[in-house]
């Protein structure tokens, strides 16, 4: 029946009893799903993780600088990662890194929330901030 209608017999649920099989053109309805694959990822929107880098000792404009930058980013529906690293004897001081980077969660508090707490991971604390 199939070759004299033109198309082609597919077979739908091969493991049903018994199977079933369908008489359609095979080409036209590949194109159709592949039509129909483009169309969801048109609408998809990838999270992407942007980095900010701080340091334990860092100058008031330049952590304003960043927490504006970090703003952007999350305003723009980006995840943030708050990165903040320490060089050699800083290690001593981990306390005044934790009060940097807890002082720069409160300033995107409003816009912002936590996502992963800030964590030691090695010599460096790493927290993530997403939009609320």
């Amino acid at each position: 029946m199939a070759e004299q209608a033109g198309y082609d017999l597919v077979e739908v649920a091969p493991n049903a009893s018994p199977p079933v099989c369908r008489i359609m053109d095979f080409g036209k309805y590949m194109y159709e799903l592949s039509k129909k694959e483009k169309e969801t990822k048109k609408k998809q929107h990838v999270i992407v993780t942007k980095e900010v880098r701080l340091r334990p000792k860092i100058e008031e404009h330049d952590f304003m600088f960043k927490s504006r930058h970090a703003r952007k980013f999350i305003e723009s529906g980006n995840r943030v990662k708050v990165s903040l690293f320490f060089r050699g004897r800083e290690m001593v001081h981990k306390e005044l890194g934790f009060e940097v980077m807890k002082r720069f969660i409160e300033e995107l508090s409003d816009i912002a929330k936590v996502d992963k707490e800030p964590k030691m991971e090695g010599m460096q604390i790493i927290a993530f901030l997403s939009k609320k």
